[in-house]
C-alpha cells in the first residue's frame, strides 16, 4: 500500500530516559529514526535482520562479533551495512540522531520484546 508520512507525525517512543524511536514500517521493511544521549550503550546483539545504519548527527562507535572485534566509528554522513547475524553494540558519543533500515521488519520492536535495550 502506498503510504506518505512525514516524521513530525510519527509518534516518539520513549524507549529509556536516553533512547527516543519513531518508526515506519511496511511487509518487508523497516525504518527508524532514533535520538540517542551521550554514552548510551546498545547492548550486544545480533538479530536476522540486515541493517543499514546512517548517522544523521553526533558519533557512534560500533563494536562488531561475538568477542568485540572489530571496531568502526561513524560520524555525521557515515553508513554502515551490518549483515544479518552479526553480533554488534554500539555506543553513543555526544547527542546522536541516527537513521536505522532493517530487512525484515523488526518483530521484537514492534511486539515489545526488545529487552536488551531497555536495561
Amino acid at each position: 500500500m502506498l503510504s506518505k508520512i512525514n516524521w513530525n507525525e510519527v509518534p516518539v517512543e520513549q524507549v529509556t530516559p536516553d533512547m527516543q524511536r519513531q518508526l515506519v514500517y511496511g511487509d518487508k521493511i523497516m525504518i527508524g529514526k532514533m535520538k540517542f544521549n551521550d554514552g548510551f550503550r546498545v547492548p550486544l546483539h545480533s538479530h536476522e535482520n540486515e541493517q543499514i545504519t546512517q548517522v544523521i548527527a553526533g558519533k557512534m562507535r560500533f563494536f562488531l562479533g561475538a568477542n568485540k572485534e572489530q571496531e568502526i566509528e561513524l560520524q555525521a554522513g557515515d553508513v554502515l551495512v551490518i549483515p544479518p547475524h552479526l553480533p554488534h553494540e554500539a555506543l553513543m558519543i555526544g547527542e546522536v540522531v541516527e537513521i536505522d533500515t532493517w530487512a525484515p521488519p523488526r518483530q521484537d520492536w514492534l511486539d515489545g520484546t526488545d529487552d536488551y535495550l531497555r536495561k
